[in-house]
């Protein structure tokens, strides 16, 4: 433990944490389209050389705990999900390239399935009404970014 690292500190490396490892399960999805369950990660990172319990999987979901995670935890999950382990074990740091691509994937389907909606709903779109709907998801969307971008 360095000299400065006080609580607190600890606390918000632990949230920082729970935000990327959250997203990685929001954005990483298992085989045929379902979210991974806690005994699909419990058995990857087995794989890596780590045992993890669900007590352990819980704090580090939620942030909620100052308790170190142990680097070791942090590769297993990395490789599991096949990310760089930098991700997860530096305070900060770029999404890992596949995540972000899967993010941008994610968005863009979500926004085309917007386009749906409004298009079914709305019936008969003017070109005015359909380039200021675009024009407010790339709005939503700039705002995104700024909102995930550390600097």
């Amino acid at each position: 433990m360095a000299g400065g690292d006080t609580a607190r500190d600890r606390l918000e490396r632990a949230e920082t944490l729970a935000r990327k490892v959250n997203l990685l399960l929001d954005v990483v999805v298992a085989e045929g389209g379902k979210s991974y369950e806690f005994a699909d990660i419990q058995m990857g990172v087995r794989q890596y050389g780590y045992e993890l319990s669900r007590t352990r999987w819980w704090r580090i979901r939620s942030g909620e705990s100052p308790d170190v995670v142990p680097v070791e935890a942090l590769v297993a999950l990395a490789n599991f999900f096949e990310i760089d382990p930098v991700y997860l074990t530096a305070d900060t740091g770029d999404l890992p390239e596949r995540i972000e691509k899967e993010l941008q994937l994610l968005k863009t389907m979500r926004r085309n399935k917007l386009k749906n909606i409004a298009a079914r709903t709305l019936g008969d779109i003017d070109i005015k009404t359909l380039d200021a709907i675009n024009a407010l998801l790339d709005d939503v969307e700039e705002f995104e970014r700024n909102e995930t971008d550390p600097n």
